[in-house]
């Protein structure tokens, strides 16, 4: 992959080569309008790059373009939307390095750059089409010294983006980056009101149910005390039955209990399971690798919370259940859908053997809150939970679910 050392890029004014004026103020400050509207009430601030990408195109006399966004691990930039592209280029355009090219030295620089010189274009996609363009300018999408993104236009002919245009780019640039900071602050904030919700919710049970039986369960044991001296054989067997079950449903309120009261980094769900793997081994003893093959995980707050939370479950049944010295978590796109899954070396899922294969036939399991709670999570996301015994020992829960979010939509 070349990376932006290997790219010969220019300031604009050492270009040989003007474009068109852009027509006076007026125009200007009609296309500035036209790209930036919307922006303080736009919701989907990538249909508003997407919307924008044509002005770009015709502001710039370009024949093609393309407008990306920085994915969330930092590390990428995702095609977002394309115009004039050959289906081919799109296909290998979809996820890039952030480094790469041009664009990795315009954002890097945090400045509108051009180049001429397109041959890591044309490595990268492997076909022909960059070979036959002139230049290129990208025009990174910043706001407050953060960058969030980049339009890149290609031309048939080298020429230089004139000064006026040139700070017309970056006045827009400034514009559409700051709608992209405030969809990032906003995805912040829902994590927060959800989380806060889901906080209020459980402190609301608590004081409630919860408390409910645990006073029910001090008066059965004051009963069965009080039925012992009197030698009531079968009253006191009726009541230690029922305080059983009331300790089970007990418990079991509380580990509910606790899926609610986890709170998911603000961040968002990578920055939680980072924060979940650099702790792992000080807080439960247990030494966990976590492999992280997702480059860009796109899910709405309320997906990236039920998977953190069954994320969460599996792990604590490794801590809880297993005996495991050493677990391992996945993350990984396969084909058309997600696949999240936690490894141990512990005593796996049933004491059968060294039986292999699916669990899900174990009445057991079936019956396990924290299953449980994890599958109707998972059916929010339109997945499954798969559960299965290691052939070396240990065991392997895997949350599977559609990385297509209209597939997602389905779920009932």
């Amino acid at each position: 992959m070349t990376t932006q050392a290997d790219v010969n890029t220019k300031p604009l004014r050492q270009l040989r080569r003007e474009a068109p004026q852009s027509g006076g103020d007026l125009q200007a400050l009609r296309v500035f309008s036209e790209v930036t509207t919307g922006v303080a009430e736009e919701h989907d601030p990538e249909a508003l790059l997407a919307r924008s990408l044509g002005t770009m195109i015709r502001l710039a006399g370009a024949q093609a373009g393309a407008v990306r966004v920085v994915t969330e691990d930092g590390a990428h930039m995702r095609l977002v939307a394309s115009q004039g592209l050959p289906a081919d280029v799109v296909a290998r355009e979809r996820l890039v390095n952030l480094d790469c090219g041009i664009c990795g030295a315009a954002v890097s620089a945090e400045a509108v750059r051009q180049s001429a010189e397109l041959q890591h274009c044309a490595k990268h996609t492997g076909g022909n089409y960059f070979d036959q363009c002139g230049a290129a300018v990208v025009v990174p999408l910043q706001h407050m010294g953060r960058v969030h993104g980049a339009y890149t236009l290609f031309f048939a002919d080298p020429r230089e983006i004139a000064e006026e245009l040139a700070l017309l780019f970056r006045s827009i640039s400034e514009h559409l980056g700051l709608a992209l900071e405030n969809a990032r602050l906003l995805r912040e904030n829902m994590r927060m009101t959800l989380m806060n919700e889901r906080q209020l919710m459980a402190n609301e049970v608590h004081d409630s149910l919860a408390q409910t039986l645990s006073y029910m369960n001090i008066r059965l044991t004051m009963m069965r005390e009080a039925l012992e001296r009197d030698e009531k054989t079968g009253a006191l067997k009726y009541a230690s039955d029922t305080q059983q079950a009331l300790e089970g449903a007990y418990a079991d309120l509380r580990e509910l209990l606790s899926q609610f009261r986890s709170r998911m980094d603000p961040l968002g769900l990578m920055h939680a399971i980072g924060e979940t793997h650099a702790k792992f081994f000080d807080r439960t003893g247990v030494e966990l690798e976590l492999e992280n093959r997702i480059a860009d995980l796109d899910l709405s707050v309320e997906e990236e919370v039920q998977v953190y939370h069954i994320v969460q479950e599996a792990l604590a049944n490794v801590v809880r259940h297993s005996g495991a010295k050493r677990a391992r978590l996945t993350m990984e796109r396969q084909g058309g859908e997600y696949r999240f899954a936690v490894e141990d070396d512990g005593l796996g899922f049933f004491a059968m053997g060294n039986r292999m294969g699916s669990a899900e036939g174990h009445s057991h399991l079936r019956h396990h809150l924290g299953i449980n709670i994890m599958r109707e999570r998972a059916q929010q996301l339109n997945g499954s939970i798969e559960i299965a015994n290691l052939a070396p020992g240990g065991a392997r829960v895997s949350l599977v679910f559609p990385a297509d979010k209209s597939e997602r939509g389905r779920a009932a």
